[in-house]
């Protein structure tokens, strides 16, 4: 689903005309299916990620049901093949099978071994009774949960890569006017953290990205892997988004995320500069009360249980957009006004 995140910010004019910029939204981010439409293993803490697939060592126990594929470092986890029989693994306690305590209880799973506590899929529980003089057997599997009937992504599909959070500390982009030998100009830099608070720079026009970041993040996903997360700023209407809204700016974040369900620090968005003067000029345009834009939360990667994490169609998958607040929320006269009370600086998008 897409909720936009809550941004707040200072008024700062630097430089001939400078117009910053904030977000809007609600308290809470937007929760991130796998995030083609809008469970964590373990994972070595060092090294790079490969693209080799899991293996499958036993044809007679995995031939209809192998072991998850793994694309991580540090080779392939997977544990050695179970032993039993292909209809009696020992590694999921089915229901029938032979057991060798009664009254002793198991972890059961009557699933598919990719799926097995990935997403909503969790065990049950099986406890050992005894079926006659010489033989026991395993009970029912209780309590176990399966993927979800007909669904193919997300946590209801038992998949890595189901949910987890991207926080931005700075979402806010400044604009600055200028007049040079083409006529009046507009252009659009990153503002530059200073306390609670984002001021654009003092370069006007700026010439260059501000050497300072742009902003901290942090991300949090339920799945390791290498995944890139970029911010896109658009100028256009954020309830009615089009691949033709031109592009303020884009900057991005790449990195192997290593500890599933562990929020860790991401790399730095750096300082950027915008590209495109024309599209700076329709966002300082826009009507004092009105939007001028929307930032696009990315995703692409591949998780260690070897996910492509895109749009389905080898793209950038967008997870989350973001609105931001008329320029006339600056005004701290404003703060009460319908569109101004959940003004932020800080962003957070859940894919």
């Amino acid at each position: 689903m897409f909720v936009s995140p809550k941004i707040q910010v200072g008024v700062v004019a630097v430089g001939s005309v400078a117009a910053l910029v904030i977000a809007c939204g609600a308290d809470a981010g937007s929760e991130f299916t796998d995030g083609r439409e809008e469970g964590s293993s373990g994972f070595v803490p060092d090294g790079g990620f490969g693209s080799s697939g899991g293996q499958m060592p036993d044809a007679d126990h995995y031939a209809k049901d192998p072991p998850p594929q793994w694309c991580g470092p540090g080779g392939d986890p997977a544990p050695p093949p179970p032993g039993g029989t292909e209809q009696c693994p020992d590694d999921k306690n089915l229901p029938g099978c032979g057991c060798l305590t009664p009254g002793e209880t198991a972890p059961c799973w009557t699933g598919l071994r990719k799926h097995r506590n990935l997403g909503i899929c969790k065990d049950g529980q099986t406890t050992c009774r005894q079926t006659n003089e010489n033989d026991s057997e395993w009970g029912p599997c209780e309590g176990q949960v399966l993927p979800a009937p007909g669904a193919t992504k997300g946590q209801e599909a038992c998949t890595c890569f189901s949910a987890g959070q991207w926080k931005i500390a700075n979402l806010s982009p400044c604009t600055l006017t200028f007049t040079d030998s083409a006529g009046t100009q507009v252009n659009a830099v990153s503002t530059i953290p200073d306390g609670n608070v984002a001021r654009c720079p003092t370069q006007n026009p700026p010439t260059a990205a501000p050497a300072q970041d742009w902003s901290t993040n942090t991300l949090n996903v339920d799945c390791a892997g290498h995944f890139k997360l970029c911010l896109r700023i658009r100028q256009g209407t954020f309830e009615t988004p089009s691949p033709n809204d031109c592009v303020l700016a884009e900057v991005c974040a790449e990195a192997d995320y290593k500890t599933a369900n562990v929020e860790q620090p991401w790399p730095n968005l750096p300082g950027w500069l915008g590209k495109d003067k024309a599209c700076a000029k329709k966002w300082n345009d826009t009507p004092d009360n009105v939007s001028a834009g929307y930032a696009e939360m990315i995703v692409k990667g591949k998780s260690v249980r070897c996910d492509v994490i895109d749009d389905g169609a080898g793209g950038d998958l967008v997870f989350n957009r973001v609105k931001y607040c008329p320029r006339s929320c600056n005004e701290p006269a404003n703060a009460n006004l319908p569109e101004c009370v959940s003004c932020q600086q800080s962003g957070q998008g859940q894919f």
